[in-house]
């Protein structure tokens, strides 16, 4: 009886995790396991946009990472995905300087979790990050000249206002297509593990993104 009791909680996950990954729109509840805001349509054409919050020392956002990556992969055909980087840290400064660069590809994006999660580095000043970037190949001289630029100084405003206007105080967290949000939390709310919270939010994804593009259809 005791070790049935201890498995409850593991069987209740698995049980949710299994109809959460076969669910569609309709079986999940606006308020409960995302929530609908009222953000301005973006232009992304036929594409739906996913937009991503996260915060570089976050370790909710690095684990969720990989697993977000290859989603993004799996559904390039029907998404344009986009991050951005909750605060005005230096952190953030770094990465608004980086995407600017387009230098966030070639892995620069997971070196810098690696970095303060695995290496246990913890990059939260500029000039760490500033040595960090360099040593991985980033010229120094144009890293600075973008770092200083008034563009940089409009991504980090732009990035608080846009968290403002969906309601989002925390990280990671997802918007879809400027209507709804979902997140780890949200999605798998009553879940015990991160992992089963990721597979209810990917799901939960999934039916956005299908509703999302229903949407667009209808008002052609």
């Amino acid at each position: 009886m005791r070790l049935l009791n201890l498995l409850r909680p593991l069987l209740a996950t698995v049980a949710f995790v299994a109809a959460a990954a076969g669910a569609s729109a309709a079986d999940f509840k606006d308020g409960l396991d995302y929530n609908t805001v009222n953000g301005p349509a973006p232009d992304t054409g036929k594409k739906v946009e996913v937009l991503e919050f996260f915060m570089y020392h976050c370790p909710h956002c690095n684990a969720l990472d990989p697993e977000l990556a290859a989603w993004v992969k799996k559904n390039s055909d029907k998404i344009v995905f986009r991050r951005m980087h909750m605060g005005d840290d230096a952190q953030a400064k770094a990465f608004y300087t980086l995407e600017a660069m387009n230098a966030l590809g070639n892995g620069m994006h997971e070196k810098i979790f690696h970095a303060i999660h695995v290496e246990r580095n913890r990059l939260n000043t500029d000039q760490a990050l500033l040595d960090f970037v360099v040593k991985n190949g980033v010229d120094k001289a144009k890293y600075l000249e973008t770092f200083n630029s008034f563009g940089v100084q409009t991504k980090l405003k732009r990035g608080e206002q846009v968290a403002n206007q969906y309601k989002l105080d925390s990280v990671p967290a997802v918007v879809i297509d400027g209507r709804y949000t979902t997140s780890p939390a949200v999605a798998g709310h009553g879940l015990t593990s991160a992992a089963a919270a990721h597979t209810a939010m990917f799901a939960v994804m999934d039916s956005l993104v299908a509703k999302s593009l229903q949407e667009r259809a209808g008002k052609k």
